[in-house]
């Protein structure tokens, strides 16, 4: 996911003020993410679950990306792409309710390690990370198609 992360910045990073404040905050999850989940190049030398502590200011960078998505970025877009014409605008609202789906393993990822007092969650916290992290390259590689079309129409 970094990597595609770093071709998307290279191909429409600098090109407009959303898109690199989109990408930027991306970044900062997937850092994040790869930290709690122990990824290169987060990996610990000792085998310790992370603090709950720690899970629960992932959750908090999860629910930011995806509302921002939600309530500012995706409008932003789809608006941008009704006045490039219906290519655009049919394109923006097919990819809109589809990265709408991946919302939902975010939100259940969210609840369960937001609303949990116990340690012994985090027991589950690998499994977790897998499902959410394919959610999660699903929703970028959605999420992309509009950055394209933002950069190509729009910039």
């Amino acid at each position: 996911m970094l990597k595609q992360l770093e071709k998307a910045e290279k191909k429409w990073g600098g090109s407009n003020t959303l898109i690199d404040h989109w990408l930027n905050n991306r970044r900062q999850l997937l850092i994040n993410y790869c930290q709690i989940a122990g990824i290169p190049p987060y990996e610990s030398t000792e085998k310790a679950l992370p603090t709950v502590k720690t899970v629960k200011e992932f959750c908090d960078l999860l629910m930011d990306y995806v509302s921002e998505g939600h309530f500012e970025v995706y409008d932003r877009v789809v608006t941008a792409c009704e006045r490039n014409g219906t290519s655009s605008k049919s394109l923006a609202q097919n990819l809109v309710p589809r990265i709408s789906e991946t919302t939902d393993s975010a939100l259940d990822f969210n609840e369960k390690y937001t609303e949990s007092v116990d340690d012994q969650i985090l027991y589950q916290l690998d499994k977790d990370l897998s499902s959410l992290g394919h959610a999660m390259e699903t929703r970028f590689e959605l999420e992309d198609e509009l950055l394209e079309v933002l950069h190509t129409k729009h910039s």
